[in-house]
């Protein structure tokens, strides 16, 4: 329910917020229902991970998401609303409560800012029943925001969402808020650095269990059982003084621009973060994205060096054929869905700091009856991050992993009242938890595979986190 009071008169203090708020109780009585407020504002331009680090609390909810290359952030603080959800049906159910929660949002503001109004932040474990021994992250969740502060390129747009109901303590909401506002206001655009820690400790486990793992795998691809399996292998890094979520964020938007940073934390002092270079799909006025990405290998220390590991890469046909099962995996589960898909392009490689891989961008269109997580059910897990036959590859990787992967390899994104949203796949990796660290990666076991080569590709892909957490 979009309503937009002219924005240059918007809530120019906090009597005239109150006066809004009071107006929205009294339609909550007449509706006998509690009524979702959503407010937008303008804000002169901030860095939401500043903002973050200002406001944020460990017993809350959070949600931060940054594409550097794309110039934007977003930052979701506190939980006004949530669902949580299990088992197969998980992202219908949270799609129905997030559907729900909009026919009852009244919406105000800044309209037609980039990431203005109501936004639900989703986060999803990789299976849908996690192991037992693991109930730090639900299987699924959605939530409203209490505070969200978003950036696009030079614009800043600060959203305030709250719950009113009958009872609701008005002057007590609005003070509370617009003080809240006036901090975020004055947030300076910088975040502050903890001390590098030195003396650190490394636990690897057991690596001789992920090489025996890809033989096992091996013999299961050979036998035609898999065509594909992504196995992946946990490190636990200690520091003498506990991490610092935020200035690790820093670091990591700094050393990988090109990745997607995001953290996104339980409320419970434990936070799942990283710099992740897949997209699973960003849709835009129904216009759908996706990235095939798989087939890696790492960068040279001189011109000559990485452009030799680059054509190795491009005409290798064991990382070829990772690549086109991912790609034929996509396109076939978009057709299914009745999305246009529109001809692909070549094969390119998509270049980062510290490695390389292959990669397909994947564009159609979305019918107006599909929504956004009907699509993420569909793809998750692609084989880039599970296998092929895709259920066979998940049986396995229980099996042969001694870890839960909770939300590593899983969907993490946002969606908006217009049907737009961006997931991304919460690879290159790590659970912080006060002085402890568990970081994950992966690699994609097919025929040709070497042990000794998929533990390398892993410790490599480790590096990209071990940098920003020390």
């Amino acid at each position: 329910m979009p309503v937009k009071p002219e924005p240059k008169t918007l809530f120019q203090d906090c009597q005239e917020l109150q006066q809004f708020l009071l107006s929205c109780r009294q339609l909550s009585r007449q509706k006998q229902q509690p009524q979702l407020v959503s407010i937008s504002w303008e804000v002169p331009k901030l860095d939401p991970l500043a903002v973050f680090q200002k406001i944020f609390r460990d017993d809350r909810l959070h949600f931060y998401f940054e594409s550097p290359s794309q110039d934007s952030a977003i930052a979701a603080i506190d939980s006004e609303i949530e669902q949580y959800a299990r088992g197969a049906d998980r992202f219908s159910t949270l799609q129905s409560f997030i559907e729900s929660c909009w026919d009852n949002i009244l919406t105000v503001g800044d309209l037609d800012l980039p990431f203005s109004g109501s936004h639900f932040f989703c986060g999803f474990t990789f299976f849908d029943r996690p192991s037992p021994f693991n109930s730090l992250f639900p299987s699924a969740i959605a939530f409203l925001p209490k505070w969200q502060v978003a950036r696009q390129g030079d614009r800043s747009v600060l959203v305030f969402n709250t719950e009113i109901d009958t009872d609701t303590d008005i002057p007590f909401l609005c003070h509370q808020a617009w003080k809240m506002l006036e901090t975020i206001r004055s947030t300076q655009s910088r975040v502050s650095q903890s001390p590098m820690a030195t003396d650190l400790q490394f636990n690897w486990q057991d690596i001789d269990r992920f090489k025996t793992s890809v033989l096992s795998a091996l013999n299961s691809i050979e036998a035609d059982r898999l065509r594909k399996i992504v196995l992946s292998h946990a490190i636990e890094l200690i520091k003498p003084i506990p991490f610092d979520l935020c200035a690790s964020l820093d670091r990591l938007r700094t050393l990988y621009p090109d990745c997607y940073i995001f953290s996104f934390g339980n409320g419970r002092g434990r936070n799942f973060i990283g710099a992740s270079p897949e997209r699973l799909l960003k849709i835009t006025d129904r216009q759908l994205i996706a990235d095939a990405l798989a087939g890696s290998a790492p960068r040279g220390s001189t011109p000559s060096e990485d452009a030799a590991f680059a054509n190795r890469l491009l005409s290798s046909q064991k990382e070829q054929h990772e690549h086109q099962v991912v790609l034929d995996f996509i396109i076939r589960h978009l057709s299914r869905l009745g999305l246009t898909v529109e001809p692909t392009p070549p094969m390119r490689l998509l270049q980062l700091s510290n490695i390389q891989h292959l990669w397909t961008p994947i564009q159609a269109r979305v019918p107006a009856c599909v929504r956004p997580l009907q699509i993420v059910s569909q793809l998750h897990p692609t084989p880039a991050v599970a296998g092929e036959p895709r259920s066979i590859a998940c049986e396995e990787i229980r099996r042969y992993e001694a870890f839960d992967r909770s939300l590593y390899a899983a969907p993490l994104g946002w969606i908006d009242r217009h049907g737009n949203s961006e997931f991304i796949v919460g690879i290159r990796s790590a659970f912080l938890e006060g002085c402890r660290a568990q970081l994950y990666a992966g690699a994609g076991i097919v025929s040709g595979s070497d042990p000794q080569k998929e533990l390398a590709e892993i410790q490599l892909k480790f590096q990209a986190l071990i940098k920003a957490l020390v």
